[in-house]
């Protein structure tokens, strides 16, 4: 009996996908809900599982293939798998096992189309480069590397060489994107300082305590949501949206948090941010970073949202200009926490300071609202008691 794979139906605002990558080849044994294929699309990969236990007989698609919702993919005999499984395997005498030699063609069917490509323009033998990917899949910058250190000897020293890949459809989506915030946004950004002393101590003393009971570390990542929603509050312009001739002020707080991945930035919603506890923003972020780096999470995660925050203090960046996440009308930006030298009651002392960011839409928050709400942001991280009394 023949069981077809086809794409599973897709969301409703994903025209189609892009057939990256097969985890099996015509003749593989495969095992019901296992992942035979990845689906990108312009935000979220997507697995496309067996849905029966067979052999792989056919696959209607190459990789890099452009798919859409309900297309056939590839063929599973079920009885061919039911058939191997009644077959007593054969008594041979015991051998040390020697382990498979890797095959070349067993690394290169791992491989995206961009990968694939770079591998082939520098003339490389798949199996010998270590794959850092999910499931050991080699990455472009797993073959950078591999070029890097010298293994590959047809390099001569000091030759000027070029790599040239696709965009992938998420790199070409975030793009685009931004280029259309730059363009139908009037962008302006504002700085302050945030003194974290207060902060970081608060910090310091519950950590351990707040871990042991919610199981969850205790980051500043929380402290920052809860700051911006009570400077929200005040500031409601700056948790609105334009739609045409309309402003759209949003009584509710979706906040985005900005996650990096090898694939791009992507930006999950915290949805009704206002109504979690730090426990519960903590695993949320916790839970959105380690879904985005293994290909898991969702499209609706990455849907939406009224307000963002981005950290570029985890890569060491000291200053930057977030760029506005559109149709959102601001974001936040933070930034390393950094002994320096500050007044305080006519003394100088040394403190750590993180300097912050809000880049927002002139067109509809003036410079007045955008500068009252990061001194609002500041005045309660430096003082996390306001958290509580709501001041």
């Amino acid at each position: 009996m023949t069981t077809e794979v086809r794409v599973p139906q897709l969301p409703e605002s994903v025209a189609d996908a892009t057939l990256v990558t097969w985890h099996k080849k015509v003749g593989d044994p495969v095992n019901r809900d296992e992942n035979l294929a990845d689906l990108e699309t312009d935000k979220v990969v997507l697995e496309v599982p067996a849905p029966v236990t067979g052999v792989l007989t056919a696959l209607k698609m190459d990789a890099g293939t452009t798919v859409g919702s309900g297309e056939l993919l590839a063929i599973i005999e079920e009885a061919a798998a039911a058939t191997q499984a009644k077959t007593p395997p054969r008594k041979v005498a015991a051998q040390p096992a020697k382990p498979a030699p890797a095959r070349k063609e067993d690394a290169a069917g791992k491989l995206s189309p961009a990968v694939k490509r770079l591998v082939e323009e520098n003339k490389l033998v798949a199996n010998e480069i270590a794959g850092s990917g999910r499931d050991g899949r080699i990455t472009k910058a797993d073959v950078a590397q591999h070029l890097d250190s010298g293994h590959v000897m047809s390099r001569t020293a000091g030759a000027r060489v070029d790599q040239r890949v696709p965009m992938s459809r998420l790199r070409a989506r975030i793009a685009e994107r931004l280029v259309q915030a730059q363009t139908s946004q009037a962008l302006l950004t504002t700085f302050n300082e945030v003194d974290m002393q207060a902060l970081s101590a608060l910090r310091t003393r519950y950590k351990e305590a707040f871990e042991k009971r919610y199981g969850v570390r205790l980051g500043f990542m929380s402290f920052f949501v809860k700051a911006c929603i009570e400077a929200l509050r005040r500031y409601p312009v700056i948790n609105a949206s334009v739609e045409g001739s309309e402003i759209v002020y949003h009584e509710y707080f979706d906040i985005g948090v900005a996650v990096s991945t090898d694939r791009g930035l992507i930006v999950p919603i915290l949805r009704n941010a206002e109504g979690m506890s730090f426990a519960d923003l903590e695993k949320a972020v916790t839970g959105f970073a380690e879904r985005a780096r293994n290909g898991t999470i969702t499209l609706e995660e990455l849907t939406g949202g009224t307000f963002s925050i981005t950290n570029g203090g985890v890569f060491g960046s000291l200053l930057s200009t977030p760029i506005v996440n559109a149709p959102q009308s601001a974001i936040l930006g933070m930034h390393k926490i950094q002994q320096r030298p500050v007044a305080v009651s006519d003394q100088v002392v040394v403190r750590p300071m993180m300097y912050v960011a809000l880049t927002y839409d002139h067109r509809i928050i003036d410079g007045r609202d955008a500068v009252q709400f990061l001194v609002a942001v500041k005045e309660v991280l430096e003082d996390p008691a306001r958290l509580l009394l709501q001041v």
